[in-house]
């Protein structure tokens, strides 16, 4: 069964895939704004303003924003990355319209009211406090910051807790009509619901909301640098990123597997050389990153604080291995299939298939049929992978660490082991 869309008069596209079989619709709104498109001066502003609007509407208490979906069984949550943010919820059927009135609300008519603001306020600036307390966790907010140095890219989601607690209601009420605007939207619904009624529901809702944004994005531009902090951990945070594709980039799919035979499972080349192998670590694996005008490969690892020095080498020669010899045709064909199952597996979730389609529609402005990813996947060849490698391999390093770092390599003599033949 294929999507249907369509759009309203102002704009909004509205999509629905329908599950005849299903008792429940999950269905939510997404909006292409996060941190990437904020100024350095409210940062943090898109994540802050995703709570607050749970905070109250003019119509529903904070409380009764929870308990009218939670009386009838329903979920709801929301999210803020850095190009995207998203409230969605998973109902029953017959309370599909529940759900659309709540969703809506959120965007129409939030209250942000001063006793909600100070209490949220602080909310935030707790979990501000819990990411910076976990190495795991903000060692990617430092390589972010450094592969993506002085822009809104590089800035963390959170924000800091110095600016969380100077926003109130005019900034984010300027925001939301600078950022959120039809064309900038999608209502997306995938289960047993029918599209005419949906579009019926979002139109009543958000048929008046203004058409057009006016805020201008940042440049996206990888640069690559080293930031590293002395912490007293057992173990040392480490990752490593490397120039990337954005989401329109032919070599989107050739980046993608790249990084599944070098990092991707457990028989990745970087977990069975420096993990099975040697016992070097516990955690290893690389990760492909795609935006709407940059992006970047990482690697992350996470080791004794002793053993750093051991696996970086190793890193480096297998980063070099990838780039400079053809990998198998096994290789290859294992990341095929590993790539298009979770492809075909995440079709068996409602809530994945409806986060898939928006993201589709933001990006590109059309459902992407599964036959045509199917297609570009099973065109990538041997020569691809390695180019793709060579390309992304051969860009100034992003390297951060958090743990004991005294004596570890640092940035001069990652970028000597990346060189050297």
């Amino acid at each position: 069964m294929k999507p249907e869309i369509s759009v309203l008069q102002n704009g909004l596209r509205v999509v629905s895939l329908k599950y005849p079989q299903y008792e429940t619709v999950s269905l939510g709104i997404w909006v292409k704004t996060g941190s990437a498109c904020e100024q350095e001066d409210n940062n943090g502003v898109s994540h802050f303003l995703e709570h607050m609007v749970f905070k109250g509407t003019a119509s529903r208490t904070a409380a009764e924003i929870s308990e009218d979906i939670e009386n009838v069984g329903g979920q709801t949550n929301a999210y803020t990355s850095r190009e995207f943010t998203a409230f969605y919820a998973k109902m029953l059927k017959d309370d599909a319209e529940l759900a659309v009135d709540v969703l809506c609300e959120l965007i129409t008519s939030p209250q942000f009211a001063e006793d909600e603001l100070l209490k949220e306020r602080e909310v935030v600036v707790q979990e501000i406090k819990q990411t910076y307390d976990d190495p795991g966790d903000i060692v990617f907010d430092y390589m972010q910051a450094q592969a993506f140095a002085g822009q809104a890219m590089g800035r963390p989601i959170l924000g800091t807790a110095e600016r969380v607690r100077s926003f109130g209601a005019r900034e984010l009420r300027q925001y939301m009509s600078t950022n959120y605007a039809a064309e900038n939207m999608v209502f997306c619904a995938v289960g047993n619901i029918d599209h005419r009624s949906l579009v019926e529901m979002v139109k009543k809702r958000l048929g008046g909301l203004q058409p057009k944004t006016s805020f201008v994005a940042d440049r996206q531009l990888y640069t690559g640098g080293y930031f590293a902090e002395m912490r007293d951990t057992e173990q040392a945070q480490v990752v490593l990123g490397f120039d990337g594709y954005s989401y329109v980039d032919d070599r989107y799919y050739a980046a993608m597997l790249m990084s599944t035979i070098l990092g991707g499972g457990m028989s990745s080349r970087l977990f069975q050389e420096i993990r099975e192998k040697r016992g070097l670590v516990y955690s290893i694996y690389s990760f492909p990153t795609f935006y709407t005008g940059a992006g970047f490969t990482g690697i992350a690892a996470a080791t004794d604080n002793e053993q750093v020095n051991k696996m970086l080498p190793v890193i480096a020669d297998e980063i070099k291995k990838i780039a400079e010899h053809p990998v198998s045709e096994t290789e290859l064909k294992r990341a095929k299939a590993q790539v298009k199952s979770a492809i075909m597996m995440s079709l068996e979730s409602s809530s994945a298939v409806s986060e898939k389609l928006a993201r589709q529609l933001l990006l590109f402005n059309r459902s992407i049929p599964i036959a045509e990813t199917i297609r570009k996947i099973d065109e990538v060849g041997i020569e691809d992978i390695r180019n793709s490698a060579t390309d992304i391999f051969s860009s100034r390093p992003t390297y951060a660490l958090v743990g004991n770092i005294g004596g570890h390599c640092g940035y001069e003599e990652l970028c000597a082991m990346l060189k050297a033949k």
